[in-house]
């Protein structure tokens, strides 16, 4: 006889229209943010500003995200994921406006600061919008798929950019990037979020939560703190790299460093949902443990790098590893934290992230001063060293 009843062991679905919509959105959101950071500190300069205002540019942007992600995460907690993810569109749709009606600096820098608020919420609220639509068992998975968007956009939206400022000037730049940011606004609009009784959001969970989460802790998601340091250690390598690579290659006689970005993009490409389903069926020591170490070599690679090849081998390790170590790692600041605090998981989360980049420069850019591009990167291989123990000595997943 037939069995007829119903199979009970099949994986939860992933891909759902609302997980496709967010991922979309996430996508365009990129583009835009990708478009504009090449460009901008050339609008600085095209204004009379400096070196120094150019690296402001940066700077300005990561302080107000970092400043602004807890609160993002307290928001998504108490008054609801599309309050806050709308919100902060808005603010980056008018400040991508902004840009092309600054005349000076000094307000070039005053909306970089504003575009640094719309970043820290919008960014925060997507990543917690799709940790609430990837289910539990599937989360390394799901956030790979996810973290993917950033390395696609990554690897087209610089160049769109630079021709954009390059054939057309800055008014069609901004337009562009304005316009991709209505799309954004248009999709998620069409998200069917969770209700809030789902999450435990809202103004009856937003009451309870007060009372055992104030202050400091109400900004913070404490069981998130361990992903969250090795992120930062991480993203400090990211940063080193980031900042200086360009000047780095210049120095070896290697004019574009756009081939190390290629391979770098790609590798992380292929490595990222592969690391994230790994996680999810064997744990998060299988992936994150080889990771920080297989980073920690692709940067003792880089710091002895004299010609491309070597060069290129840096750029697929660097990729290899950080696509095995920061799904997993954004997996685990969610998985064990009740839904109302993911917002704050979240915040936690990204705030190290970008602490870890903006610190990461500044040390970098200390050491290249008094050592060099190859002292500084075998300096930055020890960062991921203590992405390592920070996980070790931290407790094992």
């Amino acid at each position: 006889m037939k069995n007829t009843e119903p199979t009970t062991n099949l994986p939860a679905p992933l891909w759902t229209r609302n997980f496709l919509l967010i991922v979309a959105a996430n996508l365009v959101t990129f583009l835009s943010f990708q478009m504009l950071m090449p460009t901008l500190p050339a609008l600085a300069t095209s204004l009379g500003g400096k070196e120094t205002a150019a690296g402001l540019v940066i700077a300005i942007f990561t302080v107000s995200a970092v400043l602004m992600r807890p609160f993002a995460g307290r928001g998504l907690d108490t008054y609801g994921r599309k309050v806050v993810y709308i919100a902060g569109l808005l603010i980056f749709f008018g400040s991508v406006l902004g840009y092309a009606i600054v005349p000076s600096v000094l307000l070039l820098l005053a909306v970089r600061f504003i575009h640094g608020i719309g970043w820290g919420l919008s960014s925060t609220a997507a990543g917690t919008i799709a940790t609430d639509l990837v289910p539990r068992e599937r989360l390394g998975e799901g956030m790979g798929f996810y973290a993917l968007t950033g390395t696609v956009a990554m690897a087209v939206a610089p160049a769109a950019g630079i021709f954009l400022m390059n054939e057309f000037g800055f008014s069609v730049l901004f337009t562009v990037g304005a316009a991709l940011m209505l799309v954004v606004m248009l999709i998620a609009n069409l998200i069917e979020y969770p209700a809030l009784s789902k999450v435990g959001t809202g103004a009856a969970a937003a009451a309870t939560d007060v009372a055992k989460h104030s202050g400091l802790h109400a900004l913070v998601e404490v069981t998130a703190l361990r992903p969250s340091l090795v992120v930062f250690f991480m993203a400090a390598t990211y940063g080193a790299i980031v900042s200086f690579i360009v000047l780095f290659t210049r120095e070896l006689g290697i004019e574009n460093a756009g081939p190390f970005f290629a391979v770098y993009a790609i590798v992380l490409a292929l490595t990222r949902p592969f690391a994230g389903t790994i996680a999810d069926r064997r744990g998060y020591d299988i992936v994150v443990i080889p990771g920080t170490i297989v980073t920690a070599i692709s940067l003792v690679v880089l710091s002895q790098a004299t010609a491309l090849p070597a060069l290129l081998a840096a750029g697929g390790l660097y990729g290899a590893g950080f696509g095995l170590v920061q799904p997993a790692l954004q997996a685990m600041a969610v998985r064990d934290v009740a839904p109302r605090r993911r917002g704050a998981a979240n915040g936690t989360f990204f705030s190290f992230f970008d602490l870890g980049i903006g610190i990461g420069s500044v040390l970098g850019g200390a050491i290249a001063v008094v050592a060099g591009f190859g002292a500084m990167y075998l300096a930055a291989s020890a960062a991921a060293g203590l992405a390592l123990l920070a996980y070790l000595i931290m407790g094992r997943a």
